[in-house]
């Protein structure tokens, strides 16, 4: 299992394409994903989960992963993250 916190520093949070980039991302692994922010827990292969929590600029936000590959989906995320501009 591994966990990273993020901050997001992108202007409009997570909105829907740089959602559907995480999920795509998420979606190519197979460890459990769990996007957790506010309180409230989704799995980070579900658009609608994601879109849910309606993320914005200065959420903090923790990606867990769980499985056979959860530090490569991490390392993954984190850059996709980081690449996207969403936060740091």
């Amino acid at each position: 299992m591994a966990e990273k916190m993020f901050k997001i520093t992108s202007e409009s949070g997570i909105h829907a394409r740089p959602a559907t980039i995480l999920v795509q991302t998420a979606g190519k692994f197979d460890s459990d994903i769990q996007l957790e922010f506010n309180g409230k827990s989704v799995n980070l292969k579900s658009i609608m989960g994601v879109m849910s929590l309606g993320i914005g600029q200065g959420a903090e936000i923790k990606i867990t992963t769980d499985g056979s590959d959860a530090e490569q989906a991490l390392s993954a995320l984190s850059d996709t993250i980081v690449k996207e501009g969403l936060g740091e």
